[in-house]
């Protein structure tokens, strides 16, 4: 899941190198912090937050699959 969110994150920022996923395990669910640089803020949630429900969503699908639920959390 981590390697899933940093790949499309890298993807969306103007600054790769400074995006960080930070992982928190539980029993059944697993939270992932995204961090990335202020200025890439905006095009990680997106329009009304388009592309972060967007990210929310294939996340919610892969983790179904584990049958596990994941959060997503982006970080300022």
């Amino acid at each position: 899941m981590k390697e899933l969110v940093e790949y499309i994150a890298k993807a969306l920022v103007d600054n790769p190198e400074e995006v960080v996923v930070s992982e928190v395990s539980g029993d059944q669910t697993c939270v992932l912090e995204l961090k990335v640089a202020k200025e890439d803020l905006g095009k990680v949630i997106g329009k009304q937050g388009r592309s972060a429900r967007a990210l929310r969503t294939i996340l919610s699908a892969a983790s179904t699959k584990l049958k596990k639920r994941t959060v997503l959390e982006i970080i300022e």
